[in-house]
């Protein structure tokens, strides 16, 4: 049943950009012709070192498998520090479920991969199944580090620790400068936290965007950004003792979806798609062509440097809302993504793999480096001159350890990201929301059972269906995928 709940929670993800990791290629000596000359000299080279460099040169092989280039930077200054290493990466994309498929079809076989990354969305299901070793004895170095709880909570399952995470990623919200001193006199973040700080206090801020701006600005622009926030905040998970569990939290959410699509606070786009970009960089419009803007959107700490930013301005440049944003912890504290990574159980190199993920994960100069762009791409191919061009890790990235995060913030105060937050320091808004979050009722049924309230929600948001007939059809397709659940 365990494995089977593993191929059930797949999730369909654009994987990030493609690479793989080769070894450096050796390069003649520059001495040769003088070599060559004297030949009496040849014979005791032979002898020398040379003849054992071979062995010497031997390296233990660690196999890591993956769904993005992410890990390869570690990877490679892994190698760094370890140069009796040579790991061997594998970058497969999640598109259709390709990494799980590929993943499987390799136990009990020789290619069975020794560490593995995780995405959120089937981390659980891997961590609750017998696929991954106990790697419990480097809790002590979670705990030196202080590693927020939630990250290293999702890596566990009945008290044993299967898989840890070198990131954290709390969610914020994010709000437009501009558009909150207009409808409510001021952009200072302690104030509109104060303003936002609640659903109630958010849903009251919405009315008044939409009675000042006409119908003009929407408070978010989709009700897909809801479901983080009221998912993380439940008291009873999914599953409890084999029933589907519906806590009070979910059905407040769809309460919530339903007045925003009612009285029009959100723009109806889907994540992910055009409008929801759109959103970002003030090019929305309705289906007559007049210009609507988007207040706030709900994002993690990936969602600044890899979503936001990047789509702040419009493709051809006519429209940029960059250094117009701000980020404060929002109305409830959430979790959003991340990747933890994990050791096959059927490894012949157990020790080696282990500290590939002490080094990835709970490594404190690591986590530094990664945290602030020390790795770039010219410190790689320093390491391995066959690192691709694009293989770097730009400053930023939130990482799990408060002992670093709090070392480290200060030195964000003048970065990049905080030009982009309006002199905001970004790392230091994700440093309030962290404490907050807890990942406790994860399940490796999570996945699944949420895809599918998507579809009955939808249709009852466009009014095709009625409250009641939305549950019985999320229950009727929850049956389907857990057939052994307890469903009432």
């Amino acid at each position: 049943m365990k494995r089977l709940l593993v191929l059930l929670s797949m999730l369909l993800v654009v994987s990030m950009l493609l690479s793989a990791c080769g070894a450096p290629a050796a390069e003649p000596p520059a001495v040769e012709e003088p070599a060559a000359e004297e030949p009496a000299a040849e014979e005791p080279a032979a002898e020398e070192p040379a003849a054992e460099e071979p062995a010497a040169t031997e390296k233990t092989v660690l196999d890591v498998w993956s769904f993005t280039n992410e890990i390869l930077t570690m990877a490679v200054a892994f190698e760094k520090t370890h140069p009796d290493v040579d790991v061997v990466y594998t970058m497969i994309p999640m598109t259709n479920g390709e990494y799980q498929t590929k993943l499987m079809a390799t136990l009990g076989t020789d290619e069975v991969p020794d560490v593995v990354a995780l995405e959120a969305a089937f981390v659980k299901s891997y961590v609750e199944s017998d696929f991954l070793a106990d790697i419990g004895d480097l809790q002590h170095y979670a705990d030196e580090l202080e590693m927020y709880p939630f990250v290293y909570e999702v890596g566990m399952a009945d008290g044993v620790h299967k898989a840890y995470a070198y990131q954290a990623t709390p969610g914020a919200l994010f709000y437009r400068r501009s558009l909150a001193k207009e409808y409510f006199g001021t952009d200072d973040p302690v104030e509109m936290q104060e303003l936002l700080g609640d659903f109630d206090k958010y849903i009251a801020a919405a009315e008044v965007i939409k009675e000042k701006s006409g119908g003009d600005t929407y408070m978010v622009s989709s009700n897909g950004d809801f479901m983080n926030l009221f998912y993380a905040n439940r008291e009873q998970p999914w599953v409890v003792d084999g029933k589907l569990t519906v806590d009070p939290m979910v059905e407040r959410m769809v309460e919530t979806v339903k007045l925003f699509r009612d009285n029009g606070y959100e723009s109806r786009a889907t994540q992910w798609q055009e409008g929801w970009f759109a959103g970002m960089n003030d090019t929305l419009a309705d289906a007559a062509g007049n210009p609507k803007k988007v207040f706030s959107y709900f994002l993690p700490t990936w969602g600044l440097p890899y979503v936001l930013e990047p789509n702040s301005t419009s493709a051809d440049g006519s429209s940029t809302t960059k250094g117009d944003w701000a980020v404060i912890e929002g109305p409830l504290p959430y979790q959003w993504g991340g990747t933890w990574l994990g050791v096959m159980d059927e490894t012949d190199k157990m020790d080696l793999a282990k500290e590939f993920i002490r080094f990835c994960t709970l490594d404190e100069e690591n986590l530094t480096n990664w945290a602030t762009g020390v790795y770039t791409n010219e410190y790689l191919k320093a390491i391995d001159p066959n690192v691709p061009d694009d293989q770097y890790q730009a400053a930023g990235d939130f990482v799990g350890s408060q002992v670093v995060v709090e070392k480290i913030t200060a030195s964000f105060d003048d970065s990049a990201m905080s030009e982009f937050l309006g002199g905001q320091n970004s790392y230091g808004g994700f440093a309030a929301a962290a404490p907050s979050v807890n990942a406790r009722l994860m399940q490796g049924s999570d996945d699944a059972i949420t895809r599918a309230l998507n579809d009955p929600l939808n249709s009852y948001l466009e009014g095709t269906v009625t409250l009641d007939e939305m549950w019985d059809l999320w229950k009727d397709a929850v049956r389907n995928e857990f057939p052994d659940l307890i469903i009432d």
